[in-house]
């Protein structure tokens, strides 16, 4: 037996809320809806693009900055026509707005080669204030030995490698392209920490990440992958970065075994 697909027509609730939403998203192409007053219909508009604005800026100041408001607008205002977000919560707009920004299309070729980047690093530390990841301190011993135990990382941290120096791009800044290694951690006040670190310590953090090496056996790993010529060298230096990194609060200690 062979089944007609049908088309089932929304309800006029229905197609009237798509409307009212269309023209919302992108009043230039999208009519006001029947019977609802053009005037009212521009004040809506622009409050919902006022709003979606103000709290991004608040994310990306200098993306804005260095975009222009003509450049910055067309972009949230691409924004909010073509991007469907899937979180009600208002502090993950802006991670929306970045996977936005890593879709094929979403940045004009005209923009900055640097933006995507620049504008993760901004909302990087949005990301990190917010984050609800907690130390359990009942399995740290913060007085252990680096490099004998398993050193375990503030939960609350990023290690990041952008393609271009993004924390020092600002307005008219002349920037050129360079392998950027940044550290990124929530300190015991609740402050976002920023360091830009070197790709040794970069590959550290890596290993250390895992929490299944001890300090020696992950540096170990370093000295190998390097071909270093002096083990116990990697060994002191990487035991002095992970030292420094204690006392910034970046590295809380060692796993309890």
């Amino acid at each position: 037996m062979r089944i007609q697909a049908m088309s089932v027509q929304l309800p006029e609730f229905q197609r009237f809320q798509y409307a009212f939403t269309a023209h919302l998203r992108n009043p230039g192409a999208n009519p006001v809806p029947p019977g609802v007053d053009a005037r009212r219909m521009r004040i809506y508009s622009r409050l919902v693009y006022e709003n979606l604005d103000g709290f991004l800026l608040r994310c990306f100041p200098v993306t804005r900055d260095v975009l222009g408001p003509r450049q910055w607008s067309r972009l949230v205002r691409a924004f909010l026509i073509a991007h469907r977000s899937r979180s009600p919560l208002f502090h993950q707009i802006a991670g929306e707005f970045i996977e936005f920004l890593a879709s094929k299309g979403a940045i004009p070729e005209s923009y900055p080669a640097f933006l995507l980047e620049l504008a993760h690093y901004e909302w990087m530390e949005l990301a990190l204030s917010t984050s609800t990841g907690m130390p359990d301190w009942r399995m740290i011993d913060a007085t252990g030995n680096l490099l004998e135990g398993r050193p375990l990382l503030n939960p609350v941290l990023a290690n990041l490698c952008y393609h271009w120096p993004v924390h020092h791009i600002r307005p008219r800044a002349r920037i050129t392209q360079a392998e950027t290694y940044l550290l990124l951690f929530r300190d015991a006040d609740d402050e976002v920490q920023f360091s830009e670190i070197n790709a040794f310590t970069a590959r550290l953090i890596d290993l250390l990440v895992l929490e299944e090496h001890t300090g020696r056996a992950a540096l170990e790993i370093i000295t190998i992958e390097s071909r270093h010529p002096s083990p116990e060298v990697v060994t002191q230096g990487g035991l002095k970065i992970m030292t420094d990194l204690q006392a910034r609060g970046a590295l809380l200690g060692v796993a309890r075994e």
